[in-house]
């Protein structure tokens, strides 16, 4: 990721469980929504208006970095990386 150019003013952690789930809404006439749900928070995902290359490169960033996410889980999971044992 690139360094941010900002300080951040707060941050919200949400964690998951068995509430946690993601949806994608692809409609047809108007711009996607993704939805990450964690009970009774919802983050919604989506554009300010048309599509543009900005919104293309930030939706290739964040499956990049949640595909990096889920390897890290992963990893944590089954302990080494080449998955034998659950890590203690």
């Amino acid at each position: 990721m690139t360094r941010r150019r900002t300080p951040r003013n707060s941050v919200i952690r949400l964690t998951t469980g068995h509430a946690a789930r993601t949806l994608n809404h692809p409609y047809t006439r108007r711009e996607p929504v993704l939805a990450l749900d964690f009970g009774a928070t919802s983050v919604l995902v989506t554009t300010s208006g048309p599509v543009t290359v900005e919104d293309l490169k930030f939706a290739r960033q964040l499956a990049r970095e949640a595909h990096r996410f889920a390897r890290s889980l992963e990893r944590s999971f089954y302990g080494l990386p080449d998955g034998k044992g659950v890590a203690a």
